[in-house]
């Protein structure tokens, strides 16, 4: 399960308080598909990052399992991203000029699975995405909207059991993005992976079990969409 109890984040900076996140509780459990819902600058990113422990909450706590995630040394923070955490951000690293199999396949290669495995691995979850023909296209050779699914594909390679998506169809058409978010559905529901999605887009965040709006960092109300509307 993922717990928040009153989490607040703030900036400060050139004589201004940016109340980023501000008191925010919610609970997701495992097999649970969420999004959270806002306009840009409503905290929804750093409720992510904060999330995957990338960023420190000023007070209140981010539970996730049994482990509160401040407590996490260092070495604690880079084994939970690589081992229970799939981070989909909006941009994500690539090399140009390596093919999308080998791009899919570096988060599993760092974490010490063989080249020739690891290829193995992406290689169906590329063909989910719907890039089974441009397997060994190098990423310049991508559009924006390839080189999102091929880092979809890398985190669920990993078969991670917390997925964090950072508008993850941003660049997708309509019916891709509901292709993408099925996938991560199917996905919580057969492996119980707790997923959220950040999204500005209410038919994505429709989607999802429960849906929740973010503004100005403060949690104004959480739902669950008419199955008729999610599912159909």
């Amino acid at each position: 399960m993922l717990e928040l109890r009153e989490v607040v984040k703030h900036y400060r900076g050139a004589g201004e308080e940016v109340r980023a996140v501000d008191g925010v509780s919610m609970t997701v459990s495992e097999g649970e598909m969420v999004s959270l819902l806002g306009p840009s600058g409503s905290g929804k990113t750093t409720l992510l990052l904060m999330m995957a422990a990338l960023v420190q909450a000023e007070a209140g706590v981010i539970r996730y399992g049994e482990r509160d995630l401040a407590s996490l040394s260092e070495s604690e923070v880079s084994g939970y991203l690589m081992h229970e955490v799939g981070f989909i951000f909006q941009r994500s690293h690539f090399w140009s000029r390596s093919s999308a199999i080998n791009n899919a396949s570096e988060k599993l290669i760092t974490a010490g699975v063989g080249i020739a495995d690891a290829r193995d691995r992406v290689v169906p979850w590329l063909e989910r995405v719907g890039l089974g023909d441009r397997l060994e296209h190098v990423a310049g050779q991508l559009s924006g909207g390839e080189r999102q699914r091929v880092a979809i594909a890398r985190v669920l390679a990993c078969e991670p059991r917390l997925i964090l998506a950072d508008e993850p169809t941003g660049n997708l058409d309509t019916a891709r993005s509901k292709q993408i978010v099925e996938l991560l559905r199917s996905i919580s529901e057969a492996r119980g992976a707790i997923v959220v999605i950040v999204t500005h887009d209410p038919a994505v965040a429709a989607l999802a079990d429960r849906r929740y709006t973010l503004q100005d960092g403060v949690l104004v109300d959480g739902e669950m969409p008419h199955s008729s509307v999610a599912r159909e």
